[in-house]
């Protein structure tokens, strides 16, 4: 039987008040402060817990979802801008037309963080990290602001509008909104903690690959595909899984997945991974991070063994947390689904478009399926409105969208064009005085279309 305690009552200090509030600096949150922001007159907060900006971007994951089905860019707008400004450092690669993932862009993890800050400078901004998101403020079915934790102690953010970044739905969640989880089974997408190798033959890798499909299978892609010096994600390796497990490896998944990344020496592995736990348990989180510690040992043990160019590489880097595939999503205004994205969706709300396949790696297993749309599909501004509370938006992979959709929509191009439409949003609900589910949503996509955003004609 449970045991509770009663907590005292207390007055919290008002540490801020804001127009609009960010919580959660990852690709959503950043791109939601800036667009806020870049409205003439609107006081913008973010909040993030860890030490540094960028979330996911920070991890050595390649940027997905930049590029439609078509070659054209269908992100563009702040985000494009952000990965323009790193490219012009040597920190981005171009965007890589992909025939698995559609395309893909890498990006210097370390730029990404110093990238972050100088925007949020930039545009007036203010930062504050090392604070716990722990309770929303909600006054008669509207949100008026967050209770955060930190050593300073507790304390309350007012603001007129929050943004949710969380990528978990935390402040939706506490505020009372109709929430989702995982697929029809309450099963999420397992986390993955990727790490880097540094010391490979690049060269005998892929001239291997290219040379003996018969021995090298790849998903989908054409093995040729990998000669050239340029970055790619490489996909497949069964047989190779398969010859090491009957030696007696313990792999968790089917297909072997690496990445390049910045340095030609550098790839990243996605290839641990943690079936049936809940994100949003600290003590489910902390077995996912100890068992995928484990699992990357045995990984890196694998592919100095079986995958040709690795065979004197070390591990160097390992992402700072586990990448969180999946938990709760919101039930918004409407529900974005597997269907829309096949059938190339056209909303009059639109306030974004992606291309990115359905790419779920099973909740139960080890293996993953991908499902293309044929061209690109549009994402309503509905889908970031969460039923029953007012004064709030959310953005990222908590946004209303059913279990396959979300395998689509929650990579991090995507991710960060609704953060763009969240953030100038919410400052335009602002300014107009009206709740954000209430907005003109014609003058939300005029704005959209004046900072760069993609719409189809």
């Amino acid at each position: 039987m449970a045991k509770f305690i009663k907590e005292p009552a207390r007055e919290i200090p008002v540490r801020a008040e804001v127009d609009v509030l960010v919580v959660g600096g990852g690709p959503a949150g950043l791109m939601a402060a800036q667009s806020a922001a870049l409205v003439p007159g609107t006081s913008v907060m973010l909040i993030e817990n860890r030490g540094s900006l960028g979330g996911n971007m920070t991890q050595g994951l390649p940027l997905l979802g930049f590029l439609g089905r078509k070659g054209n860019e269908v992100i563009k707008g702040l985000p494009l801008k952000f990965v323009e400004r790193l490219r012009e450092r040597g920190q981005a690669t171009h965007h890589r037309a992909c025939p698995l993932h559609v395309s893909l862009t890498m990006i210097d993890p370390e730029g990404t963080k110093l990238l972050a800050w100088e925007i949020m400078e930039e545009c007036g901004v203010k930062v504050l990290m090392y604070v716990m998101f722990v309770d929303a403020i909600v006054e008669d079915g509207k949100i008026k602001g967050v209770i955060i934790e930190s050593k300073k102690g507790r304390e309350a953010i007012l603001a007129k509008t929050v943004i949710d970044c969380t990528g978990d739905g935390d402040v939706a969640f506490r505020a009372g909104v109709p929430m989702a989880y995982g697929n029809e089974k309450g099963i999420a997408q397992p986390p993955t903690l990727m790490f880097s190798m540094r010391g490979v033959d690049s060269r005998k890798l892929r001239d291997a690959v290219a040379d003996h499909p018969e021995i090298y299978d790849i998903d989908f892609i054409p093995n040729e595909f990998f000669r050239s010096d340029d970055n790619c994600t490489m996909v497949g390796f069964r047989n190779q899984i398969k010859q090491a497990r009957e030696a007696g490896y313990k792999l968790p998944v089917e297909r072997t997945i690496f990445m390049t990344g910045m340095a030609p020496d550098e790839w990243w592995v996605n290839m641990s991974r943690v079936n049936g736990i809940d994100a949003t348990d600290p003590e489910q989180y902390t077995r996912g991070e100890e068992v995928c510690i484990k699992q990357n040992a045995e990984i890196v043990r694998y592919l100095k063994a079986y995958i040709p160019g690795f065979e004197n590489a070390y591990m160097d880097r390992v992402a700072p947390f586990m990448g969180i595939r999946e938990t709760r999503r919101i039930i918004g205004e409407y529900v974005l689904t597997e269907q829309d994205i096949f059938d190339c969706a056209r909303f009059p709300d639109a306030i974004g478009v992606a291309a990115y396949p359905v790419d779920l790696h099973h909740p139960v297993g080890g293996d993953c399926t991908l499902m293309w749309c044929p061209d690109c599909y549009d994402i309503p501004y509905r889908s970031l409105v969460p039923q029953k509370v007012d004064g709030l938006l959310c953005a990222g992979r908590n946004i209303s969208a059913t279990h396959l959709a979300l395998a689509s929509v929650r990579v991090m191009g995507p991710a960060m064009c609704l953060g763009e439409a969240a953030g100038k949003a919410a400052a335009l609900s602002v300014k107009a005085g009206v709740e954000p589910r209430a907005l003109d949503v014609a003058k939300l996509q005029d704005a959209l279309r004046a900072e760069g955003v993609y719409f189809r004609d």
